[in-house]
């Protein structure tokens, strides 16, 4: 079943992106992130950027589970968080 939320882009996925956000329309994290790759096609530093992120849906890091399997909620979130240094 899909459902409908808004992927935040951070820092350089935010660049490779072109845009700070935008909606997704699926069931599944793996779906969602397809998607994205599908309209950001015209744009190849974004499927590189995205392959480095780390991902948080509704504020609970995903880490290394298989994103096929990360349910992803009607009005939920996905941040897209590509690597950094300093903290």
């Amino acid at each position: 079943m899909a459902a409908h939320g808004t992927i935040r882009y951070w820092a350089a996925a935010k660049a490779a992106a072109g845009a700070a956000e935008e909606p997704y329309r699926e069931g599944t994290l793996a779906e969602a992130l397809e998607a994205a790759r599908e309209r950001h096609a015209s744009r190849p530093e974004f499927a590189r950027v995205l392959a480095n992120c780390s991902f948080l849906v509704d504020g609970n890091p995903v880490g290394t589970r298989d994103h096929a399997g990360v349910r992803l909620a009607d009005g939920g979130t996905v941040e897209v968080l590509p690597p950094f240094a300093g903290g």
